[in-house]
């Protein structure tokens, strides 16, 4: 691995903010899932969760190609399977809905850990979703059209959690909150592509990287690699 790649890399896991994410609710055009996860890589996301109850719509993990080798997605049966999950890790779950409980989505503190929820093109936010939620958030609109692209709220909405952590200093860190073998896993998948993928492949371990992002294996390891 190029050196200069390796220590990019581990610049942009140090700043990884593992309890802030965005939660697509049966999203289901690709190119609203590619731009989210395209934003969620660039305010330091990593991992996304969606509700896609079948598997035509889990092929849409597959899109956005770049991004998606660095921003997680777990999937979920069902909106309540995906709230339990992001409440159990301490979230506050929020939803993007006009009501008349709703803040501005500039008034809540980001800086505590946070799943955004954005609804479906077709329908929105369901009703499960707003009986789960902790809190509706708006984003104030003063023209005749009341919504937006949902990729586009989600970016409007990321970017100002982002501002707010940054100005508390969460993206700057000594080491990474990720855990070793996720750091591991990253950087030998993003280092050595090819490799990962006859490890992977074969069903090896994946081996360890020196403070260059070197390979560090025996000699058993190489040879199970090179087998036919």
């Amino acid at each position: 691995m190029n050196l200069d790649r390796y220590a990019r890399i581990q610049e942009v896991l140090k700043a990884r903010q593992t309890d802030l994410t965005v939660c697509l609710e049966e999203v289901h055009k690709p190119n609203n899932v590619s731009a989210v996860i395209r934003t969620a890589d660039a305010v330091g996301l990593h991992k996304i969760h969606a509700v896609w109850p079948n598997e035509q719509m889990r092929t849409l993990t597959h899109t956005s190609a770049g991004a998606r080798n660095w921003v997680e997605v777990e999937t979920h049966n069902s909106t309540l399977d995906a709230i339990k999950t992001l409440k159990a890790q301490g979230m506050q779950v929020l939803v993007t809905n006009l009501s008349d409980d709703a803040v501005d989505f500039r008034d809540i503190d980001y800086t505590q850990p946070t799943a955004i929820i954005v609804g479906s093109e077709k329908v929105g936010i369901s009703k499960q979703a707003l009986a789960l939620a902790d809190q509706d958030i708006v984003i104030p609109m003063v023209g005749m059209v009341q919504s937006l692209n949902v990729s586009v709220a989600s970016a409007l909405i990321l970017y100002e959690a982002q501002r707010q952590r940054q100005q508390a200093g969460m993206y700057e860190r000594d080491e990474s909150p990720l855990p070793a073998d996720t750091i591991n896993r990253i950087l030998f998948e993003r280092g050595h592509p090819v490799l990962a993928k006859v490890a992977k492949r074969k069903k090896l371990a994946y081996p360890s990287l020196d403070d260059a992002g070197q390979i560090v294996a025996d000699e058993a390891w190489w040879k199970a690699m090179q087998s036919a």
